[in-house]
C-alpha cells in the first residue's frame, strides 16, 4: 500500500467516526438547506442517492426536486466504470445494487446536470474524500468533459476536515451543503 493510500485510509477512518457521531445526534432536518439550494435549479436534471450506513439523508430534498424535473439514482454497472443514473420517483419499487445500494426496479437512464454527492469528508476548498472506489470522480470527469455539471456535496458539519489527501483525479465540489450552511466554491 502506498503512503498516499495509507493516509487516505486513516483519513477515512477518522471521518467515518465523526460522521457516526453526527448521524447519531442528527434530528433529520439536514435536507432543508439542500432543498434551499436546489430550489434555484428547478427542472435541471438531478442525480441524488439513497442514504446507506450513516450518510446524511437527501430524500426529502430529492422528492421536492422530483416534482419539478427528472431525478436519478446512481447505478453501479461495473468496477472502475462511471456511474449511470436511473430515473427515480418517491415510493417507486427498487432492487438491490452493489455496495448495499438500491436502484429503481426498471432502469430508465438519464444524464444529470447536477449531482448530490455522498462523501466521507470534505474540506473548506471544495475537496471531497469518498469511499475509495472512484465512481463519482470518474463520473464527474466524464460528464464535465461534455458540459458544465455541478457537484453538490451533502454532509454533516462534523465531516469537515482541515486538510484532505487528494489526488489530481479527485473531482472538486461546486457546493457543499450541511445541516447548517451552504458553501460555494469558485471554479
Amino acid at each position: 500500500m502506498s503512503d498516499l493510500a495509507k493516509v487516505k485510509t486513516a483519513a477515512r477512518k477518522a471521518a467515518f467516526a465523526r460522521r457516526r457521531t453526527a448521524f447519531d445526534a442528527a434530528d433529520g432536518a439536514g435536507a432543508g438547506r439542500l432543498s434551499e439550494l436546489l430550489a434555484g435549479y428547478r427542472g435541471v436534471p438531478l442525480a441524488g442517492y439513497l442514504p446507506i450506513r450513516t450518510e446524511i439523508d437527501p430524500l426529502p430534498a430529492m422528492a421536492e426536486a422530483a416534482a419539478h424535473g427528472p431525478v436519478g439514482l446512481p447505478v453501479i454497472e461495473a468496477a472502475a466504470q462511471p456511474l449511470r443514473f436511473s430515473r427515480w420517483e418517491p415510493d417507486m419499487p427498487l432492487r438491490d445494487n452493489a455496495f448495499g445500494t438500491r436502484v429503481p426496479l426498471h432502469d430508465d437512464f438519464l444524464e444529470p446536470e447536477m449531482l448530490i454527492v455522498p462523501l466521507v469528508a470534505f474540506d473548506a476548498k471544495g475537496g471531497r474524500l469518498g469511499y475509495g472506489g472512484g465512481f463519482y470522480d470518474r463520473t464527474l470527469e466524464q460528464l464535465r468533459a461534455r458540459r458544465a455539471t455541478l457537484a453538490i456535496g451533502f454532509a454533516f458539519d462534523a465531516q469537515e476536515a482541515e486538510a484532505l489527501p487528494l489526488e489530481a483525479t479527485d473531482q472538486a465540489l461546486d457546493f457543499l451543503v450541511t445541516e447548517s450552511r451552504i458553501l460555494t466554491f469558485g471554479r
